[in-house]
């Protein structure tokens, strides 16, 4: 059910590029479909496109905001609730949570995602897992038949004591001799997630990618690594904005993924 807006302070006063605008499609039209009035408890991931779907639910105006909590993924999220005057919430006090939207670094066709571009995808994948819907936001770019298609590589987050280790597994037992450990960009040494933890990013084949959920099976049971960030099985919907102000959505239907374009308001 489509839910009256009202007008709000844009994320930027600038002219948006054809990038951003995009983004805000999928944001905004994600939002109005699957934000609802009932819902109380609203999941906030991280990324690029997160921004305008916070945008888009402060439009729905006070009335309905002020009965709502929102459970961040990561800094960036919670800043975003904070400085949008939301209430801010912990998925300790509220382990199920209603709807989570969050952005994705590439989606295959059967709704299955790489996240973790942004070393938030242990937190993240904790909220997908309380939500009882899970939804993406990209842009057009990250709509692929297969993952691996744009994205280098699946990231994974390790107890910093066991990355070298972890790193040998798998480039010898895995298949996948190009990972490496991701290293910061603005200081010196390995980015270090929110919980403290590197962070590996590991490319493999084609062929590999084409079945992520087993690949990301075997990932999970080397010793000291906390979370892959390929999430299968998880999303019910994943939507993405064009350049022609179109929107492609991707949802899962009695079983199936449907894909179909939608015109945005």
């Amino acid at each position: 059910m489509a839910i009256p807006t009202i007008p709000a302070a844009p994320v930027t006063t600038l002219k948006l590029s054809s990038i951003e605008q995009a983004k805000r499609l999928a944001a905004y039209t994600a939002v109005d479909e699957h934000i609802h009035p009932d819902h109380k408890v609203i999941g906030i991931g991280s990324g690029s496109t997160v921004p305008y779907v916070v945008e888009r639910i402060v439009q729905q105006g006070e009335d309905l905001n002020r009965h709502r909590v929102f459970i961040p993924t990561g800094f960036q999220s919670k800043e975003l609730i904070v400085a949008s005057n939301l209430s801010l919430g912990d998925v300790d006090q509220f382990p199920t949570i209603d709807v989570t939207i969050d952005g994705a670094d590439e989606v295959d066709r059967d709704l299955n995602c790489i996240k973790g571009g942004g070393a938030c995808h242990l937190r993240e994948k904790v909220l997908a897992e309380a939500a009882e819907t899970f939804i993406l936001v990209a842009d057009y770019r990250k709509n692929a038949e297969y993952l691996g298609t744009n994205f280098p590589g699946i990231p994974i987050e390790v107890v910093p004591f066991a990355y070298a280790k972890v790193l040998q597994n798998l480039h010898h037992v895995l298949g996948s001799p190009n990972a490496t450990l991701r290293m910061a960009k603005a200081k010196a040494g390995p980015v270090v997630s929110d919980n403290g933890n590197f962070i590996i990013d590991a490319p493999f084949s084609p062929d590999v990618m084409k079945d992520p959920y087993k690949i990301m099976a075997r990932i999970k049971m080397l010793t000291g690594v906390v979370e892959v960030g390929l999430f299968c099985h998880m999303a019910q919907a994943a939507y993405f904005g064009n350049q022609d102000g179109s929107v492609t959505v991707k949802e899962l239907v009695a079983g199936r993924v449907v894909e179909k374009n939608v015109l945005s308001a």
